[in-house]
């Protein structure tokens, strides 16, 4: 039991670091690779033509953006 308190507080420790060193640094979240962007990718679906789900949830959320809602004020 001892063994397991002692790297609790370890891995604990550590991602108290990582978390002053993220509030300090004011960075955005990256990965180590650059993600998609790097590669020339502007999105995770980068289709010439993207499939009907899709293309109803980027008109749902259009027609949304556009309205006057009690939930958008």
């Amino acid at each position: 039991m001892g063994i397991f308190l002692i790297t609790l507080f370890f891995f604990l420790v550590i991602f108290a670091a990582m978390a002053v060193g993220y509030i300090f640094q004011h960075k955005t979240l990256a990965g180590s690779c650059g993600g998609l962007s790097s590669m020339g990718i502007e999105k995770a679906c980068d289709c010439e033509k993207p499939c009907e789900k899709r293309m109803e949830r980027e008109k749902a959320a259009a027609l949304n953006e556009n309205s006057i809602d009690i939930k958008n004020i």
